[in-house]
């Protein structure tokens, strides 16, 4: 019925499709970025379990929307594309990595909490530098995310990618939460500046939609390759970076529990809604 009502609304055209998909988890990270104005003072605690949540969906759509569906339906039953393009997008986010040095949020809201006067526990150019790196991690993280729901739709399978679009936009909202909080944590009190740092790192997303629908539509041969590539790349994102950064503050029981409630959440929408 969803799938009937997407197509009704915005024609049969994948490359549209993925536009349509690549604001809708735009938007999801401004929502998250927007929780700052109602959720001044999140607890780390709350923080891990929140990113732990958007590690599990990732990581159940990377498996059920993108590398199962890639080597059965796309690929033939062969999986070397699809196993090549999650080797080719682990390599492509861990070259990525080397030129933005790891700086997260977490460790900038900690610098605060141990001073006695958090607006004077760093000079401003010391503390605005881990936020601009964070924004830049953030954006190039949310790369593949904008890549795998535009590789979803431009396979054609609306079916398929409607849950993959949605699973992503969910655990856009605690990315986008993260990016602002980091912008207040650098002493940026403005918080509609923080929202607006946080909008920014998830508009990257809606080209990539675009670009993987429009790829994979014109050289069809690409699909299994791209799908593994994104696939690849988010599984590096929660191994290398959320799961390492939610593990570090003391709440590795609520982060694994967020990622099991994520896995939990993304393996229903793909059954419900797939």
């Amino acid at each position: 019925m969803i799938e009937s009502v997407f197509v009704r609304w915005f024609g049969s055209n994948p490359v549209v499709h993925g536009l349509v998909g690549g604001l809708v988890i735009a938007g999801m990270n401004l929502v998250g970025a927007s929780l700052i104005f109602v959720w001044r003072d999140p607890s780390e605690r709350a923080l891990d379990g929140a990113l732990g949540f958007a590690a599990g969906v990732m990581l159940a759509a990377s498996f059920t929307s993108l590398i199962i569906p890639g080597i059965e339906t796309y690929a033939g039953g062969d999986p070397i594309p699809v196993l090549a393009g999650v080797l080719l997008g682990a390599l492509f986010l861990d070259r990525s990595d080397m030129l933005v040095p790891h700086a997260h949020f977490l460790l900038t809201g900690r610098r605060r909490a141990d001073a006695a006067d958090p607006s004077e526990s760093l000079p401003v150019d010391d503390r605005l530098a881990p936020v601009i790196l964070f924004v830049l991690a953030i954006t190039l993280h949310n790369m593949p995310e904008g890549l795998a729901v535009g590789v979803g739709f431009g396979s054609g399978d609306v079916a398929g990618a409607i849950p993959l679009m949605l699973a992503i936009g969910i655990q856009n909202i605690p990315e986008g939460l993260a990016v602002s909080i980091a912008a207040v944590n650098a002493g940026l009190d403005r918080r509609r500046y923080a929202v607006f740092t946080g909008i920014r790192s998830g508009l990257v997303e809606i080209p990539l939609a675009v670009l993987g629908a429009y790829a994979v539509q014109t050289v069809s041969a690409l699909l299994p390759y791209a799908m593994g590539f994104a696939a690849g790349a988010m599984l590096f994102v929660i191994s290398d970076e959320i799961v390492p950064e939610t593990h570090t503050g003391g709440h590795e029981r609520v982060a694994t529990l967020g990622t099991i409630a994520g896995v939990i959440v993304m393996l229903y929408l793909d059954i419900s809604l797939g």
